[in-house]
């Protein structure tokens, strides 16, 4: 059975952890390591929180008694300056954000038809036609990058949309200072607007929880 999976941004964590700390007391023992932070109830219960932004804190890791959400809160709560791209064939956006709070941002798109399914001499010239449109959308996706995030003390790179458009993008030369700062996974986002741009932070902020029951041998 696949264990239930949530992604909280950190108000509504802290309020997860209390509920669930409440349902399984005693727990027993926090554990908080480089990239993830465990809670081990009494019973064997326990829950897997995996935060943005890793390492967490040196001098936080390490096993602790007890319920100890201090560390992992600490560390979501934590302001950073986030870049966000999004890209998806045919559209992209590009944006800075402090904390929560969108300071630049551009976002566009560019005409990319769709595949042609039939056959002759002119499925070629549309396939060419196509390739062409869609060198020049992630061209100018990359220009909307590097205009947007590049000379900004950035703490981390958060990418939405099509994994293969942005490798494509990223591989400009001119963004490999970026590509350090990538946060990992690449999130599903749509149509790339400034709407879908302007929500990210709920997305960018989240930690991954995945409780487990109690474990049997």
């Amino acid at each position: 059975m696949t264990a239930e999976r949530y992604e909280l941004p950190p108000a509504r964590l802290a309020r997860w952890l209390d509920r669930w700390a409440a349902e399984h007391e005693p727990v027993t023992a926090t554990e908080v390591g480089e990239r993830e932070v465990v809670f081990v109830a009494g019973g064997g219960e326990r829950v897997v929180c995996t935060p943005p932004f890793p390492p967490l804190d040196a001098g936080d890791r390490g096993p602790r008694p007890g319920f100890d959400p201090g560390p992992l809160l600490d560390h979501v709560r934590r302001e950073r300056m986030v870049g966000v791209l999004l890209v998806r064939l045919g559209g992209h956006a590009a944006g800075v954000f402090e904390g929560e709070r969108l300071v630049d941002s551009k976002v566009g798109s560019r005409l990319v038809h769709g595949r042609h399914r039939k056959g002759g001499s002119s499925s070629g010239r549309f396939a060419r036609r196509r390739e062409g449109q869609a060198r020049a959308a992630l061209a100018q996706a990359a220009d909307v990058a590097a205009r947007v995030l590049l000379d900004r003390p950035l703490d981390a790179l958060v990418l939405g949309g099509d994994r293969r458009a942005l490798d494509t993008v990223l591989a400009d030369p001119r963004l490999a200072p970026l590509r350090a700062l990538e946060s990992g996974r690449v999130l599903d986002v749509p149509d790339p607007r400034l709407a879908v741009l302007r929500a990210m932070p709920e997305r960018f902020t989240a930690t991954v929880v995945v409780p487990f029951g109690r474990i049997t041998a």
